[in-house]
C-alpha cells in the first residue's frame, strides 16, 4: 500500500503546525516541565521526567519518522508570538486501510482555549483529504475527561471502551476509549463543521 506523507507545514486560524526540530527543544522542554503533572498521569512517555538531552534526541527521531513517512509528530505554535503550545501525531495505525490514531498533549498554562481541538480537526482534514484515510481513532484513558472532551467536540464518535487494556503510570489497570471517524462520515463531518 502506498505511504502518503503529511503535508507540513500547516496553518489553523490561530496556530502554525509544523515538523518538530531539534532547535525547539528549549521551549518543549519547558512545556514538558510547566505540565509534567497532568502529563504523568495519562502519558505513557511520562512516566519520569526526561532531560533536555532526552527531549532533543525524541526530536530528532520524530523529524527522521516524518522523513521516512512512518509516523507523523507536529509542534504547534502561536502565529502571533511564536510560543509553542501543543504536541499532536498523525500515527499510522495500519496503511492498508490506511487508518490513522490522532494524539495530542497541550501545554498546562494554554489549556481550555480550543487549541487542541483546532489541532485536530485540522489533522482529521489532513488524514482523510491529503492520505486517503478510511479510518481516523482517538484513543485515551477512559478517565482522562479532557481528552474525552476534545475527541467528542471534534465528532469523533465513541466505539469501545477496552477494559482493562492497559496499564497507567501509576501501576493500575486502566481502560482505553476508542473515538473513531470513517471516511465515509467524513463528508457530513464537514458539512458539519462548515455550518458551525
Amino acid at each position: 500500500m502506498e505511504r502518503h506523507k503529511l503535508s507540513l507545514p500547516r496553518e489553523t486560524e490561530r496556530l502554525i503546525l509544523r515538523t518538530p526540530l531539534a532547535t525547539d527543544a528549549t521551549a518543549i522542554q519547558e512545556a514538558i516541565e510547566e505540565s509534567f503533572a497532568e502529563l504523568h498521569i495519562w502519558m505513557d512517555w511520562a512516566a519520569t521526567q526526561q532531560s533536555l538531552e532526552v527531549t532533543r534526541t525524541v526530536l530528532k527521531q520524530h523529524q527522521a519518522n516524518y522523513e521516512a513517512a512512518d509516523d507523523f509528530a507536529i509542534s504547534a505554535f502561536l502565529k502571533d508570538t511564536g510560543r509553542f503550545v501543543l504536541s499532536a501525531g498523525l500515527h499510522p495505525r495500519n496503511w492498508k486501510v490506511p487508518s490513522f490514531e490522532i494524539g495530542y498533549w497541550c501545554r498546562t498554562s494554554l489549556q481550555g482555549n480550543g487549541y487542541v481541538t483546532e489541532v485536530v480537526k485540522e489533522l482529521t482534514t489532513a488524514a482523510f483529504r491529503d492520505m486517503a484515510a478510511g479510518r481516523v481513532e482517538i484513543r485515551c484513558d477512559s478517565r482522562n475527561r479532557r481528552s474525552r472532551r476534545v475527541a467528542e467536540r471534534a465528532g469523533y464518535r465513541l466505539e469501545a471502551i477496552l477494559r482493562s487494556d492497559d496499564r497507567a503510570n501509576d501501576g493500575s489497570m486502566r481502560d482505553t476509549t476508542v473515538y473513531v471517524l470513517l471516511a465515509e462520515d467524513f463528508i457530513s463531518w464537514t458539512q458539519d463543521f462548515n455550518a458551525a
